[in-house]
């Protein structure tokens, strides 16, 4: 298996996995977050997330475009603000809006895997976010595992919201 097929394979089964437990929240579930500790992201908040992390993400580590999509607002984020508090950061107004931007996410690191050869993914780069140097493969590959883990948490959110959730949902079993 090379970079290509392997990005190709989770990119399919994550957002697979995950655009299943979407048909789960409910939206006027969307301000929900879990009710101890601090900086909880709302559960509207988190599917804005899931739905731009991998495919933007595979954009800046191909192109060197790190800024918003096409439509979007037009200033870079400075890399102090990578990681801005969860009440600041922007929510779905549906779940029918998440599954749209999750399915033009997936897409787009599609295509930008597409912009690929196998040479390529053996490049050095580094993220706005840490200037650690690292292969492109490893980098995209840890994106696809950034959306994973928080398909896990939305997991979570359903499970602690009291919907019928188990391993199965998880996995995509």
């Amino acid at each position: 298996m090379n970079w290509t097929e392997l990005l190709k394979s989770e990119i399919e089964y994550t957002f697979g996995v995950t655009d299943g437990l979407l048909d789960l929240v409910d939206d006027n579930h969307l301000d929900w977050k879990p009710s101890t500790g601090s900086n909880w992201m709302t559960t509207g908040q988190l599917l804005m997330h899931l739905a731009g992390g991998c495919g933007t993400a595979f954009r800046g580590f191909i192109t060197g475009e790190w800024g918003p999509p096409e439509g979007g607002e037009t200033s870079e984020v400075p890399p102090e603000e990578m990681l801005p508090p969860a009440e600041s950061l922007p929510t779905v107004a549906s779940v029918a809006e998440a599954r749209k931007l999750l399915a033009k996410d997936r897409q787009l690191a599609l295509d930008m895997l597409a912009k690929c050869n196998e040479a390529k993914f053996a490049e050095i780069a580094t993220a706005p976010w840490d200037p650690t140097e690292k292969i492109l493969g490893y980098h995209l590959l840890q994106m696809v595992g950034h959306l994973n883990q928080h398909k896990g948490q939305l997991f979570y959110y359903l499970k602690l919201q009291g919907k019928p959730v188990s391993t199965a949902n998880l996995w995509g079993m």
